[in-house]
């Protein structure tokens, strides 16, 4: 079982990478090999429509990411939340990943197969602001992994990401039960995985949600003049 990890933290240390890579421990204890990218070490250009054309020379550090991805059976993401957003090095990385993910015809169909994914993400705002606001802010990262065929599984949020007021550094070593959780949420993860390896297919859950998209798929293609 191979799953991919991709850390959009700039920062070091970081509390979404401390986080990931906790995560990716209890990915391997349960069988899983993982691959790393900080896309901070990674050296991709900014998205552009040249990207789309026959010939065009992707980065190697971009070709990486796109053959680990292809090779995983499960996508890892974490980033953290800086004025309601992700960093922009995974919007950008995201662009350029639907040059791979999605049919060259319509860029409509998504191409990873139901690959389970699961997000992380910190913030220096508490728990409530997640779910009044940041859960929406920050939906284009699974919205648009999920459009390219991945399957949600889960997403954690760890809040309150600053050692005090007006300041910032790694908070999260120091959180017993936030690690537990990370480590119970990856065991859980890690199953989906392992079922995902063995049948090719995701859980029911997301099957069906898949199949509600490609029905508004086809809706919007036969209303469309």
């Amino acid at each position: 079982m191979k799953v991919v990890i991709i850390i959009a933290g700039t920062n070091e240390p970081s509390n979404s990478a401390f986080l990931a890579t906790t995560f990716a421990k209890e990915l391997e204890q349960q069988g899983c090999v993982t691959t790393m990218f900080r896309l901070r070490e990674l050296h991709i250009a900014h998205f552009t429509l040249e990207r789309y054309t026959d010939g065009f020379v992707h980065e190697p550090d971009l070709l990486r990411v796109r053959d680990a991805i292809r090779a995983a059976d499960g996508i890892v993401v974490a980033a953290p939340i800086w004025n309601f957003g992700v960093p922009a090095d995974l919007k950008n990385l995201i662009d350029c990943l639907g040059t791979f993910f999605l049919d060259s015809d319509a860029r409509r169909k998504g191409l990873l197969g139901g690959k389970p994914l699961y997000c992380i993400f910190t913030g220096g705002a508490p728990a409530t602001a997640w779910h009044a606001i940041m859960r929406r802010t920050t939906s284009s990262v699974p919205t648009a992994l999920r459009y390219f065929g991945a399957s949600v599984i889960g997403t954690f949020f760890e809040g309150q990401c600053v050692p005090g007021r007006g300041t910032f550094g790694l908070v999260v070593d120091k959180r017993p039960r936030t690690l537990q959780r990370i480590s119970y949420e990856s065991r859980s993860f890690a199953r989906v995985v392992q079922t995902f390896a063995s049948t090719g297919a995701p859980p029911p859950k997301q099957r069906m949600t898949r199949r509600i998209m490609e029905w508004g798929e086809h809706l919007l293609e036969r209303l469309t003049p």
